[in-house]
């Protein structure tokens, strides 16, 4: 009777209907939760309370599908995008009215959307190949921090005069400095200075390289590298999904054997 059940509810999980039906109600819950942000209708905002309980209900009901049908399910929590999802479904059953928890009720359900990020694979590959790419990528930031605080250093030291709003501390230096590497207008600050020194491009062409061009460059090769990684990982596990045996397999191949059993016990008799 389980097996039974866990077989049909594992055929549903893997529907691509049931996916695109899942991927469908979270982008109903991220609409749904954005036209809470206007001013609503008493019919409208009824109307979103009954849609709210349905779309709840149903993330339920997928996530249960989900556990009843997983193979090892004392590995279950072991995955963080298990544990994302269950814990988004759990706190979205608190009710959001009278309750001292509406706050955080309210913004777990703003989180439902990011569960569009557990059920497409493709996005899990990325956010998975950011989280991965983290370490490398922090020797990188710490090295680009450095040639931020000396610019920020030596541009208050030389241009404080000129522009105390841009240029008055080392920590206002680093705003500027972000603004100059976005190229928010920077322009406007380097002709400025180099009204009084017009030597001054000098300091921003360089620092512009350094971070612009260096070291984002460098961040962008390393999250292509190990999303690479993640990608040729992922391909892999669709092949050994591919040509592992399923629970329906096995249930067949148990249904043949016993078959021959018996017609061998039947030939067997007198």
């Amino acid at each position: 009777m389980y097996e039974n059940l866990k077989i049909k509810l594992n055929n549903l999980k893997n529907n691509k209907a049931f996916e695109l039906t899942v991927v469908a109600v979270i982008i109903i819950s991220a609409l749904e939760i954005g036209a809470k942000t206007f001013t609503l209708p008493d019919t409208a905002i009824s109307a979103t309370h009954i849609l709210d309980i349905l779309i709840t209900l149903f993330f339920l009901f997928e996530i249960t599908v989900r556990f009843v049908a997983d193979e090892d399910k004392k590995n279950f929590f072991k995955k963080g995008w298990n544990i994302f999802d269950t814990l988004v479904v759990a706190i979205s059953l608190i009710p959001i009215d009278d309750s001292e928890m509406a706050l955080l009720a309210r913004l777990v359900r703003v989180f439902r959307v990011l569960r569009m990020v557990s059920v497409v694979p493709e996005l899990r590959v990325l956010i998975n190949s950011l989280i991965k790419a983290m370490p490398q990528l922090g020797y990188v930031i710490l090295l680009m921090f450095i040639i931020f605080y000396i610019y920020a250093a030596i541009g208050s030291f030389i241009f404080n005069e000129i522009n105390p709003v841009l240029w008055g501390d080392i920590a206002i230096s680093m705003l500027t400095l972000f603004r100059i590497m976005t190229f928010e207008d920077w322009t406007d600050i380097q002709y400025e200075t180099m009204e009084v020194y017009p030597m001054s491009w000098v300091f921003y062409l360089s620092f512009i390289f350094f971070t612009a061009f260096a070291f984002l460059n460098m961040v962008i090769g390393i999250v292509v590298n190990v999303m690479e990684d993640e990608h040729a990982k992922m391909r892999q596990e669709k092949q050994e999904a591919l040509n592992k045996p399923t629970i329906e397999d096995l249930h067949k191949e148990i249904l043949e054997l016993k078959q021959i059993l018996k017609r061998n016990s039947n030939d067997s008799k007198p």
